[in-house]
């Protein structure tokens, strides 16, 4: 099988829906601390790369967000005018590490993302969790106008990255779902989350940045309406909140998916992990859908059980490949 190189079958998969080359093994997320420090304690070496120590294909994160005081929570206009000043600084970034990315890009070992926060996500860490679900009724202007220079605030920031680089996607920090749906009405969405997407969505697009909806739960009702404002897929797909990646594929055939691999089959043994990449199996074939676990490894994980994880998923990779070279 020829060799290509991971941000060719990246950009393969993920903008032309071609599993031909295979797909990166990835995982997308960092790891929770318990599921590293156990695995330090197995005997994986510390100070470490364990991504490259694993095998997994190389892929570089990079994100600048609003700053937000310590222990500062918005409670009204007045607390907002206070601080906004602190808030959005002008976006920055090491020269010399952009540089490096750009370089680890383009030479195709690597690609590349960017993150931003979301118009949901953003005003939470303001309000704090309750009091921002209230706000949506007792404070909506000053949530449209945060909403707003948040917009502002992430245009300059895309603008500023693609001085270096032009990221190969993108995602928006939202966590608005849990296991039984959104956290707020289709209508509510519209009024406050819309207007922001409308603005910077095609500040993405048309630089063919893929823009990606980070979000736990279960994400399936949200996934017309995304696409309606110009976001293109979802992460993580988590199985225990009932998302089905192949359904998604049926009804949604070009939308962009990765993670939707159980995470809770993955210190189970070979016949577990051979049959949840059967599960999954129709959803890769169909295109535009990277697997990977579907959120982050637990720490039950042992340092064994991912090495078998991730060497049946390099597998996976390549079967999927023959099966859509021979059709």
């Amino acid at each position: 099988m020829q060799e290509y190189t991971t941000r060719e079958r990246f950009l393969a998969v993920m903008r032309d829906g071609d599993i031909s080359k295979g797909f990166p093994v990835i995982e997308w997320a960092g790891w929770w601390h318990l599921t590293y420090e156990n695995w330090i304690r197995l005997g994986a070496p510390a100070n470490t790369d364990l991504r490259v120590w694993y095998g997994l294909d190389e892929h570089h994160q990079v994100g600048f967000g609003p700053h937000r005081p310590p222990g500062t929570i918005v409670r009204d206009e007045a607390d907002y005018d206070r601080i906004r000043q602190e808030l959005y600084p002008a976006p920055h970034f090491d020269p010399a590490g952009m540089e490096n990315l750009r370089k680890r890009q383009e030479s195709g070992n690597a690609f590349l993302w960017l993150t931003l926060e979301g118009p949901f996500w953003y005003p939470r860490t303001l309000f704090g969790i309750q009091n921002h679900l209230l706000a949506f009724y007792d404070y909506p202007e000053l949530m449209k106008r945060i909403n707003d220079d948040l917009a502002e605030f992430s245009i300059k920031v895309i603008e500023e990255m693609c001085k270096y680089f032009t990221p190969d996607f993108m995602t928006f920090a939202e966590d608005m779902s849990y296991n039984h749906g959104p956290m707020i009405s289709y209508g509510m969405m519209d009024e406050f989350m819309k207007p922001f997407y409308m603005r910077v969505a095609p500040e993405l697009n048309k630089r063919g940045i893929i823009p990606i909806i980070d979000s736990d739960g279960d994400i399936e009702p949200l996934i017309s309406w995304f696409e309606n404002v110009g976001i293109k897929g979802i992460l993580p797909l988590e199985r225990m909140a009932g998302v089905d990646v192949n359904r998604i594929r049926k009804n949604h055939p070009k939308w962009r998916m990765i993670g939707g691999f159980d995470k809770t089959v993955m210190h189970l043994g070979e016949d577990a992990l051979r049959k949840e990449f059967e599960r999954i199996k129709p959803a890769v074939l169909g295109g535009y859908y990277i697997p990977s676990c579907d959120h982050q490894t637990p720490p039950a994980v042992s340092i064994d059980d991912y090495k078998l994880y991730v060497r049946m998923l390099r597998e996976f990779s390549d079967e999927v490949a023959n099966i859509d070279t021979k059709s």
